[in-house]
């Protein structure tokens, strides 16, 4: 659904800054897009590793809209507020399902930048919308046709999924690298896991709750 929601933007009147994959689908599919390095002045480099990491991106994202020093500091330094996130992270989960990926691959499947920035636009949720699940893409959209805009339980409801997000996104690596050994120079991911790790940590989300009476187990 990403074409579809940023073609909607666009209609909408908004300016989608992307980065390398992201920005090449959107301009295939005829939706302009501006590259992130344009906004930064610097190139993604070091196989993607730095792209958002940057004052421009993340002093964008952060500046809060009514407080005069921050609108100041934005003047002062050239940076363009930015007043939506959409992220989806790097597939952590599937790339450690698969028993053939090494330890090397895992890690390089570890998001930074994404992380970083649900993060900063969910603290600054009252001025900056953060999606980070493509099923809330048409509510998105029609929110902001609506009278003012997205009302603050809805911004509220977006920031509160992100942080979970990120949780259950940090919680499954942290799992997994319970089930790595360091073996001499290097490490090694365990074929053979415990059937208890040394330390667990859960991340769920409720399915139902129980009816009086029902058993709690």
């Amino acid at each position: 659904g990403l074409v579809e929601f940023a073609r909607g933007l666009v209609e909408r009147g908004w300016e989608i800054v992307s980065t390398g994959g992201t920005a090449r689908a959107l301009a295939a599919a005829g939706v302009p897009v501006v590259q992130v390095s344009q906004v930064t002045g610097a190139p993604e480099m070091m196989d993607g590793r730095v792209k958002t990491l940057h004052p421009f991106v993340h002093g964008g994202i952060l500046a809060r809209r009514g407080h005069q020093g921050d609108r100041e500091a934005l003047a002062r330094h050239g940076i363009t507020p930015i007043d939506m996130v959409v992220v989806n992270l790097y597939p952590f989960r599937e790339t450690a399902a698969k028993p053939s990926t090494t330890f090397e691959a895992l890690i390089e499947d570890i998001d930074i930048g994404g992380p970083s920035m649900i993060r900063a636009a969910a603290k600054n949720f009252t001025d900056v919308l953060v999606v980070t699940d493509p099923g809330d893409y048409p509510g998105v959209l029609g929110a902001l046709d609506g009278p003012g805009g997205p009302p603050l339980a809805f911004r509220f409801g977006l920031a509160r999924a992100a942080f979970a997000h990120t949780a259950s996104y940090d919680t499954a690596i942290a799992a997994e690298l319970d089930a790595v050994a360091v073996e001499g120079a290097e490490c090694v991911r365990l074929a053979e896991r415990a059937l208890l790790p040394p330390r667990l940590v859960v991340a769920t989300a409720k399915h139902r709750s129980l009816r009086y009476g029902e058993n709690p187990h």
